[in-house]
Order: structure tokens, then sequence, then C-alpha cells
């Protein structure tokens, strides 16, 4: 009987899955939209009030993202009063949707990310996720692999696309 060789594990590949960069936590919205007086303007003084009485601790340790759903004129200092609120609970704070929370967390970790371990190494990055990664999270996982990288992969091992080699 012929041995059976693992062609995939003698490659020396190493497999980099960028699904593990991604931040753990619940990700909250808060929306403008409910702070408005009768869904269309912002009054200060009741603007003021209904932040005075918003519960941080419903955001302790999430990601949050501060938006607003109607199409109305918002004070910047709005954005500040919501922001001052909850950054104290909250894990990080951002303006915009979920989709900005999402790349702007991604940005953080790959820029903060050690690939000290990949130095010089011939890396697959992992292709299928079950979490959703934005794409320019692999666009600056390029930039950070590229210069310490032997070669870079992106795909499965048995399908993969050659990158670039050093």
């Amino acid at each position: 009987m012929e041995e059976i060789i693992n062609k995939v594990a003698e490659s020396g590949l190493v497999n980099f899955d960028i699904s593990d960069l991604v931040p753990k936590g619940k990700r909250l919205g808060i929306d403008i939209k409910d702070f408005l007086w009768e869904g269309l303007i912002l009054k200060e003084k009741d603007f003021r009030e209904k932040i005075k009485n918003l519960d941080a601790d419903l955001y302790k340790d999430s990601y949050v993202y501060i938006y607003c759903s109607e199409d109305v004129i918002v004070p910047l200092w709005a954005y500040f009063l919501i922001t001052a609120k909850v950054t104290d609970v909250a894990k990080k704070v951002v303006f915009g949707n979920r989709e900005d929370l999402e790349v702007l967390l991604m940005h953080n970790a790959v820029q903060t990310y050690d690939f000290s371990e990949l130095r010089e190494k011939r890396v697959l990055v992992k292709g299928c996720s079950d979490v959703s990664i934005p794409n320019n999270a692999y666009v600056e996982l390029v930039e950070q692999l590229k210069p310490i990288v032997k070669s870079l992969m992106f795909g499965e091992a048995c399908s993969n696309v050659p990158i670039f080699k050093n």
C-alpha cells in the first residue's frame, strides 16, 4: 500500500485567517432619529434631557456606531454629547453605520497586529470565512505582509491565487 503524502503540510505554507483579527463584542447603533422632536427637529434642551436620561450601561463593553436614519440637519455638537455619554463604557464609538464601524475596527486590528511570526514565510490568506470581512481589511493586510513575507497567496490550499513572491 502506497503511503499518502500531505503535500500541503509539506509545502511550508502558513495559513492566515483574517477573521481571527475581528474584535469580539456586541455592535450597537444609536440612531439620532430617536432623540428628535417629532422625528424632525433637534431641539437642544430636549436633546440634552434625552441624552442625560440615556442608560449608558446598555452600551457597556460594546462597539457603538452613531448615525441618523432620517434626512435632517444634525449639529456636530449632538454627536459630541452622545459620544461623551457612552465613551466611558463602550469599547469604541464611531460616527457612521455598522459597515463604517467594521471597517474601522478591522483597520485598527490589522494596523496593530504583530505579523513578525510570518516573516520570510510562504503565507496563504484564507479565502472563505463565516464572518463578513470588509474588503479594505484585505487591502491593508497585503500592505502589512508584502514587505515581510516570502510569498503571499489567497484562497484555499487546494486552489489558491498567487499574489506575489519576494
